[in-house]
């Protein structure tokens, strides 16, 4: 029977549904109902699944909030997104409590051992308030919502914006025919099937942890939860429970290729049979690495949160067109446009355009500009720029906005920037992305200080940690005395950013 596996707990798929069912009933005594949201502030862990589902049996959708946000973060995605509804882990409350909107209803997940371990946790932090009843106690008290005619509308998940407020991409209620299109995209580019066993590595919080973790479970597969990404432990996890699936970033495979050769030999992985990665671009020399240790067992695809993916190719394609991310799925359109939106011939670059031509469309939550301003003539531009070659293959090559992928996490610096001028002593500054060995790309600041300000770069950071996710804090921080700037006054990114990857080229 399978099992979703959380550190030393197991609960059986079967099970996990019914708590679902339970939870759905639930919600719908709170008012939850066709087209409304529920946040999901929550690690991996059996409530993700639970509340998920739910909401969908519902016709509502989950929400997934990042649960490294603020306070102000947090609260404007639960605010923007109407939720009626908040599930979030305990230790995860009082840092966004006094952000939470009025009216939205709280259920409180605990913290489980195994999260807390890895996290660090002190029990004090992980204590559940005492006016509310844990989770799994609510969800009891119902008997499990009879299924309805509903098609689930799927997850929305909030992308962040190059205006500093992330953007939720909500798709319309798919028709049966559609959703079953999608269903099959996604297992085409997962390679899941009934039986297999995988490891969710990444937090479903973002659009492909998430897309992943609920098809292996609705498929009903073996699912492990791990509560952190550590790369020795997954290997131990791959031979212990003989895993053959995986989903991951390349920078679990830097991870990977980094541990000690008598540590990296002494697991079987032997049960590995289909390991896809995506959401940020790959070093050739990492894949090609990754190949020859895990055999023509690594396959690759790239998409968007709005396009979902578009691109798919398996160990030998890529062997053949070295630094590829896949050839069009046959249900995708993708063309390469210039500035005017004209299509481009092979071999010329420009901005990557694409489509799934039978999925249901999406809309940025409560900002129909916004998804007009995506737009290429019925196709979406996610922003990158790349090339396709003779073969139909796509290459990306740059990206067109100043969109930062580190880990295979998006970052924008315009949310950054707009946090940091507001700093007393900050002139003016920038933020863009530098390269870094393990992550891809790392975060800079350059900041013009204001005259006799005395900043320096953890005074920077202490500003920014207590302001933005952690994650969003530049790992550099330089200071210069005057910026370069077009003529407009516009700061000229690129002249700021070109030592920083010049430099690494010649580290090479």
């Amino acid at each position: 029977m399978a099992e979703v596996i959380a550190g030393h707990r197991r609960l059986p798929v079967d099970q996990l549904l019914d708590r679902a069912a339970r939870a759905a009933t639930g919600l719908d005594t709170l008012g939850v109902g066709h087209r409304d949201a529920v946040a999901l502030m929550l690690r991996n862990d059996f409530a993700f699944f639970e509340a998920s589902l739910a909401a969908g049996r519902l016709g509502a959708y989950p929400v997934p909030v990042n649960w490294h946000y603020t306070g102000d973060e947090a609260g404007y995605v639960i605010a923007n997104s109407g939720a009626k509804v908040l599930v979030i882990h305990a230790d995860l409350l009082a840092p966004i409590a006094a952000d939470i909107p009025a009216g939205v209803e709280i259920r409180v997940v605990e913290t489980p051992d195994e999260i807390r371990a890895a996290y660090g946790l002190a029990p004090e932090r992980c204590r559940l308030p005492s006016n509310l009843a844990p989770w799994g106690t609510w969800l009891e008290r119902y008997e499990p919502l009879p299924p309805r005619a509903i098609v689930p509308p799927g997850t929305m998940i909030y992308t962040s914006g190059t205006t500093g407020r992330p953007k939720g991409v909500r798709r319309a209620p798919p028709s049966e025919a559609q959703a079953a299109a999608t269903q099959a995209t996604l297992l085409t580019v997962f390679g899941l099937e009934p039986g297999a066993t995988t490891v969710i590595t990444g937090p479903m919080y973002h659009s492909a942890p998430n897309a992943y973790g609920l098809t292996s479970v609705n498929l009903g597969c073996n699912t492990i939860l791990q509560a952190r990404f550590d790369p020795e432990e997954l290997l131990a996890l791959i031979e212990q429970e003989r895993v053959t699936h995986l989903h991951m970033v390349p920078t679990m495979f830097v991870r990977l290729l980094k541990l000690p050769d008598a540590v990296r030999s002494r697991y079987d992985l032997s049960s590995l049979k289909f390991v896809v990665h995506a959401a940020a671009p790959c070093p050739v020399d990492v894949k090609q690495r990754m190949i020859e240790w895990w055999g023509p067992v690594i396959y690759e695809y790239y998409g968007s949160t709005e396009t979902s993916a578009v691109v798919f190719c398996n160990s030998q394609e890529w062997l053949a067109h070295p630094g590829t991310v896949g050839r069009p799925l046959p249900n995708a359109e993708i063309r390469i446009l210039d500035d005017a939106g004209r299509p481009l011939p092979a071999g010329q670059a420009g901005e990557v355009a694409a489509r799934l031509l039978d999925t249901s469309d999406f809309t940025y939550h409560g900002d129909d500009a916004k998804r007009a301003e995506a737009d290429r003539a019925g196709l979406v531009a996610p922003g990158d720029i790349g090339y396709l070659d003779a073969d139909g293959f796509l290459y990306i090559s740059d990206r067109k906005k100043d969109m930062v992928i580190s880990g295979g996490v998006n970052i924008y610096p315009a949310e950054i920037e707009s946090v940091l001028i507001d700093m007393p002593g900050v002139h003016d500054c920038a933020v863009f992305g530098v390269p870094d060995e393990e992550f891809g790309e790392a975060l800079c600041a350059v900041i013009e200080p204001e005259a006799d300000a005395g900043l320096d770069a953890a005074a920077v950071r202490a500003w920014l940690r207590e302001r933005v996710a952690g994650y969003k804090v530049p790992r550099q921080v330089d200071f210069r005395t005057d910026l370069p700037r077009e003529d407009s006054g516009k700061i000229f990114k690129r002249k700021l950013r070109e030592p920083y990857w010049q430099e690494a080229k010649r580290a090479i």
